[in-house]
């Protein structure tokens, strides 16, 4: 049998199989990228596909209507094959949520961010130098008078530029000397870094090009983003982000640790991140950039623990098993060319330092860039992504634990959902009598919408139950021409109609989306009260609040006290200093004491594990309506 998948706007791809064979497996074998949260168990609902030709065993769903089904549709977890058939996987949200995308480095915003973090840390006595070193060589050509070697004629003219030092010509670099050499007439620009007396040669080219530059990247359970720096000023030359081409073996990290577990799962995974994901951002960015590839002479990552593994193909299934023992917390050594990165191959990999199974680097490199480890007031640090990660203390002592939050505040588990890319809608107002939304939309004027980031399913919840559409369960409880039940009468609020659409097909949040993000929400407030009750402190003595993730442009925090995801203290004490792990691992890449004082961070931070603190469940579970069981907790609701 043959099953072939249509993929809208691009080629199809065709696969043997057998009958009974689950569609989306199939599409997994065959490399066929097709959004799937919850790893097939039927419950997000993201994995539609559309019968073309043939037949499917088909298993009936609610998240796919009576007429979507006559249409063809059908979720393809749900799905197996009977015979031959031709599905179409659909251009819709969730291939925006991959599409790939190149940020415009001339808006005031992206620049902005980077500076504050370069002249923070260097207020908190961190300088931003590096060992890297790009030297112009002029030597004299080989003659039957001068039979030197050319390894001897290179270390010579190096160390008479840098005296009293030690050379070393790796092989990457031996094996093209000679050619190099020849084609400048022995007038090169030689690359490396001057570590401890020995510097090491890691590129060796033309005479002008004396760029140096490093990689500095964010790997989120959803999303990775990534900067290109320059090694000695520090400026940003490229930055761009896409989708974690792993997503679509789960949203979360333990189904993809147990994807990984299966026959050949941690070559799947790993190939998911490296060839799927980061190669082609690095392509793009070298090309729009201008940047040669082997001028990429260092690389920091920030990311979870579980993704660490994940990354550099080491097993990672202990992570998710009690007593949750990682392979490793900090690994150093690690080079571009072992993980086969389109960087020069001896560029060193820094790997920002986990410090539990659920609190990994892209926290310690987000603590490092919040500050809050050299500040005496007492500060909160919270991460939003698919695992929520706090962090509570000053330069005194340092709390930190995890929450599995799941992916809402990054688009998943939401029906319409998405990243903060163009067509998602990032705020939300809606008027308390005609209960019509007033819409803000990522892009250029015109653009339609697609679907809901995160920073807008803050606004939009907040805004219905500040309406009274939905009450404290999320639950509908208004009527207009919004406000749409489906058979079962499950209610959903519709944002925009189809024709207002880019996709033509409604955007919409209902009563799932609702509970699944109050869910998400409760985690994150129960983590947060948890771990000041774990330290004898209540929320009245925090001083601030950062804010961290990629959330969107930023949250409306008075919508996220409403709610009651974040304690209700004075907003003035927020602050939203957007993707702090890239923020933290750009610092890494281009200055040595932050990468020394970010290990310092880890090594001094105290990781508190929920799933076993008495009481935590129970703080979940009160946390789980809008705003919370105990309305004392959140007086401004109660005003609102």
């Amino acid at each position: 049998m043959k099953v072939t998948f249509q993929i809208e706007g691009g080629s199809p791809v065709t696969i043997e199989c057998n009958a009974g064979d689950n569609l989306l497996e199939l599409a997994r074998r065959a490399n066929v990228a097709i959004d799937a949260p919850c790893s097939g168990n039927g419950s997000c609902g993201k994995c539609r596909v559309k019968l073309l030709e043939g037949d499917l065993e088909t298993i009936r769903s609610r998240h796919i209507s009576d007429e979507e089904y006559n249409e063809g549709w059908r979720l393809s977890c749900n799905s197996k094959v009977v015979g031959d058939c031709t599905v179409l996987v659909p251009d819709i949200a969730s291939a925006y949520q991959s599409r790939m995308k190149t940020a415009d480095l001339s808006s005031p915003k992206e620049i902005a961010i980077f500076e504050d973090a370069q002249a923070n840390l260097k207020a908190s006595g961190i300088e931003f130098e590096n060992d890297f070193l790009a030297i112009q060589l002029e030597m004299a050509s080989p003659s039957p008078d001068d039979t030197m070697p050319d390894n001897e004629r290179l270390t010579w003219a190096i160390q008479e530029q840098l005296t009293d030092c030690e050379v070393e010509i790796p092989y990457a670099v031996m094996v093209k000397l000679a050619s190099t050499l020849r084609e400048n007439d022995f007038r090169v620009c030689v690359k490396g870094e001057l570590r401890l007396g020995t510097f090491r040669c890691m590129e060796i080219g033309a005479y002008d090009d004396t760029q140096l530059v490093g990689c500095a990247i964010d790997i989120g359970t959803t999303t990775v983003t990534m900067v290109f720096v320059d090694m000695k000023t520090g400026k940003i030359l490229a930055k761009g982000s896409s989708g974690n081409g792993q997503i679509r073996f789960g949203a979360d990290v333990i189904n993809r640790i147990i994807e990984s577990t299966r026959p050949g799962g941690k070559k799947k995974l790993q190939d998911a991140i490296v060839k799927e994901t980061l190669v082609p951002i690095m392509a793009n960015l070298c090309k729009s950039s201008g940047v040669n590839a082997r001028s990429i002479l260092r690389l920091s990552i920030g990311s979870n623990t579980t993704m660490n593994h994940l990354l550099l193909g080491v097993d990672a299934d202990p992570v998710r098993m009690d007593p949750y023992i990682p392979s490793f917390f900090s690994w150093k050594g690690l080079l571009a060319g072992d993980l086969k990165l389109p960087a020069n191959p001896l560029a060193p990999v820094i790997i920002a330092p986990n410090i539990g199974s659920y609190v990994g680097g892209d926290i310690t490199a987000g603590t490092l860039a919040s500050g809050i480890w050299d500040k005496d007031e007492m500060s909160l640090f919270i991460d939003l992504g698919t695992n929520g990660e706090i962090v509570f203390g000053n330069r005194d002592f340092l709390m930190s634990c995890a929450c599995s939050a799941g992916p809402a505040f990054e688009g998943g588990d939401i029906s319409c959902g998405m990243r903060a890319t163009d067509g998602a809608i990032e705020a939300c107002s809606i008027d308390k009598d005609t209960m019509e939304p007033t819409l803000e939309i990522v892009g250029d004027a015109g653009q339609k919408c697609v679907g809901i980031c995160g920073s807008g399913i803050i606004d939009i919840i907040a805004e219905l139950y500040r309406c009274r559409i939905v009450n404290s369960q999320g639950k509908f409880i208004r009527e207009s021409r919004r406000v749409a039940r489906d058979a079962h009468g499950m209610g959903r609020y519709i944002l925009a109609f189809a024709e207002e659409t880019e996709t033509g097909r409604e955007v919409a949040i209902n009563e799932v989306d609702i509970d699944n993000f109050i869910r998400a929400k409760g985690a994150i407030f129960s983590a947060i009260d948890t771990l000041l009750q774990s330290v004898d402190m209540t929320v009245d003595m925090i001083d601030h609040v950062y804010v961290a993730g990629g959330i969107g442009s930023g949250i409306n925090m008075g919508n996220a006290v409403r709610i009651g995801m974040f304690p209700d203290v004075e907003l003035e004490k927020f602050s939203y200093i957007g993707n702090s792990s890239l923020t933290g691992a750009y610092a890494m890449v281009i200055s040595d004491q932050a990468n020394e004082k970010t290990h310092e961070v880890a090594a001094n931070m105290t990781y508190l594990e929920l799933s076993t603190y008495p009481g935590y469940m129970d703080s979940f579970v009160a946390a789980c309506f809008i705003p919370h069981t105990d309305a004392r907790l959140f007086p401004s609701s109660i005003q609102d």
